[in-house]
């Protein structure tokens, strides 16, 4: 996910609280003061504890980095959460919708190493969309809608992808 870092752009991240347990970027995210939230068993403080910490973000200019679907998934397009788009209509904030296509063929191609032997990766890409205004009064299902054509428009479906990468090989 350090691709989105290409943006050049400051933002919170969203992230599981087990990561802040990861060495390196555990300490990093804790001291940058990113989000974290507790995702099993009851967790209504850690979820009032992400709006009340992305509000604040917000009103102070600070973007926040969503996953609309709660986590990140390759097989299947999971449908979106009501999260980020309460934050975004409470503080008529942008959304402005990413979509990062990762090739199949960068999870088994052992990248960098593979470049020294002659080997090739395919792009990761990232395509930033146009921002979708939010407002306090606003249709949230629609406002879900449009972000996430947006973000599919760019990824292929799965089982594509698979047809696609068993043709070069």
């Amino acid at each position: 996910l350090a691709v989105v870092y290409f943006l050049g752009r400051k933002f919170k991240w969203i992230s599981k609280d087990s990561v802040r347990y990861l060495p390196g970027v555990g300490l990093i995210m804790t001291m940058s003061q990113h989000v974290f939230i507790v995702r099993s068993g009851k967790n209504k403080k850690s979820v009032s504890n992400l709006y009340q910490q992305s509000d604040n973000a917000i009103q102070s200019g600070m973007p926040m980095f969503f996953f609309p679907q709660g986590t990140r998934r390759m097989a299947g397009r999971l449908p979106f959460k009501d999260g980020a788009y309460k934050v975004a209509m409470e503080n008529e904030s942008q959304i402005i919708p990413v979509s990062i296509n990762i090739p199949l063929t960068c999870w088994n191609s052992w990248y960098p190493m593979c470049l020294l032997w002659g080997g090739s990766v395919d792009n990761v890409v990232l395509t930033v969309h146009e921002p979708l205004q939010a407002k306090k009064d606003m249709d949230k299902e629609e406002l879900k809608k449009k972000s996430y054509d947006a973000i599919f428009s760019e990824i292929p479906l799965i089982g594509e992808e698979i047809k696609e990468f068993k043709k070069r090989k």
